[in-house]
């Protein structure tokens, strides 16, 4: 198995795959409302200057994200979509 990152370790254009959530229950629900599943497929769009927010997109959605959020979902790279 490959080893896993935070969502805020890619770079952007890169495509990766949820492995999971070390939330508190309230962001966990809330981050899974939103699409945030283990196995689903998440790319980031942009990555905003001076510890901005995550723009990622997770099937068709687009979601604008805290990076202290970000930290807390566990992805596996999967490459860009160059590489796809």
């Amino acid at each position: 198995m490959r080893p896993s990152f935070s969502l805020t370790t890619l770079r952007v254009g890169e495509f990766a795959t949820i492995a999971g959530l070390n939330a508190q229950n309230e962001l966990y629900l809330r981050l899974t409302a939103m699409g945030f599943r283990i196995g689903k497929q998440v790319q980031l769009l942009r990555s905003a200057a001076f510890s901005g927010p995550l723009h990622v997109r997770i099937g068709t959605t687009d979601i604008m994200l805290r990076r202290s959020e970000g930290k807390l979902v566990e992805v596996v790279p999967v490459g860009t979509a160059a590489q796809k």
